[in-house]
């Protein structure tokens, strides 16, 4: 049997950050966990497919941001026969999420970290496996191909699965929102903190291109087919980023935020316009944690760059 499929695990709402199970003969990988919240709606679907948990043999997180691995120990814990792959610099943080957990608690709180993403606990080093670059792991008749990647996160994979003419993004692929299609196609990149290198993410971009994938599967969300004319979107979308990176270093850096924040919103509306795509009240509501964690990270980039 093969199979691949793509689940909603609704982290904030509907449409927003997927899962995908791969089926191949009697394996299951399960590429992203999202939130230990969702890690019973990946259960479920498993179930209804048919395999036990016994059959998962991959637990994958692109990175360690909690919209994507948060669910991981939960997961792993789930699946007794499954191994959790990540990138080297990934999986101190899996073995021992302390740091991850105190961080993201300072931000939300307590009880709101509690209710976005559930519990993480460590994952013994036994059921970890750190990937390196172009290295490849056996999956049912075929293999899986991880890809180290930059520019979003300095720990981000990616993974090329040639049966399945497909390739995992994570957010190295841009993020393509469902309730943003009514136009043309519309992506455009992740640039959250801390970590964003405009030349590095341009190259992530390229070199997932480069693999000659059918399908894309980006975490935010689902499959596109695409893939030149996302390739493109995010290549506009980074030189505008990084212009606007470039510009703010020469700011005073209190007011570095807003003045990219402002650009982005532009960018935004252009683009928009470009896709015919008609961005309505609820759209900027829904766009406005991106475009606030987006800015963010350019302001953090400006300022190491200043």
């Amino acid at each position: 049997m093969r199979a691949l499929t793509t689940v909603d695990c609704e982290y904030l709402s509907q449409g927003v950050a997927a899962a995908y199970l791969r089926a191949e003969w009697d394996e299951v990988a399960i590429l992203e966990t999202c939130t230990a919240r969702s890690v019973p709606r990946l259960l479920a679907q498993l179930d209804a497919q048919g395999f036990a948990r016994e059959q998962v043999r991959y637990v994958v997180v692109t990175h360690v941001h909690l919209d994507h691995a948060g669910g991981a120990s939960a997961l792993v814990r789930a699946c007794p026969n499954a191994t959790l792959l990540c990138h080297p610099r990934a999986e101190r943080h899996l073995l021992d999420p302390s740091r991850l957990v105190a961080s993201a608690q300072a931000v939300y709180g307590a009880q709101r970290f509690a209710e976005l993403y559930g519990t993480l606990e460590p994952i013994p080093a036994t059921r970890v496996k750190a990937v390196g670059d172009r290295e490849t792991v056996p999956f049912g008749v075929g293999e899986l191909a991880v890809h180290h990647v930059r520019g979003h996160a300095n720990h981000h994979l990616i993974v090329h699965d040639a049966l399945a003419d497909a390739v995992f993004t994570g957010d190295a692929f841009g993020l393509v929102y469902p309730r943003l299609q009514r136009g043309a196609l519309f992506a455009f990149p992740s640039t959250s903190p801390t970590d964003f290198d405009a030349a590095e993410a341009h190259a992530a971009v390229s070199r997932i291109l480069g693999l000659g994938a059918g399908c894309a599967y980006p975490t935010h969300f689902g499959e596109v087919r695409e893939l030149n004319e996302v390739a493109a979107q995010l290549h506009r979308w980074l030189v505008a980023s990084q212009g606007l990176v470039l510009e703010a270093r020469h700011r005073p850096p209190e007011e570095r935020l807003a003045f990219i924040r402002a650009g982005l919103d532009r960018e935004m509306a252009e683009a928009a316009t470009r896709a015919g795509l008609s961005l309505s009240a609820e759209d900027w509501a829904f766009l406005e944690l991106d475009l606030g964690l987006n800015a963010q990270g350019l302001a953090h980039a400006a300022g190491r760059a200043a």
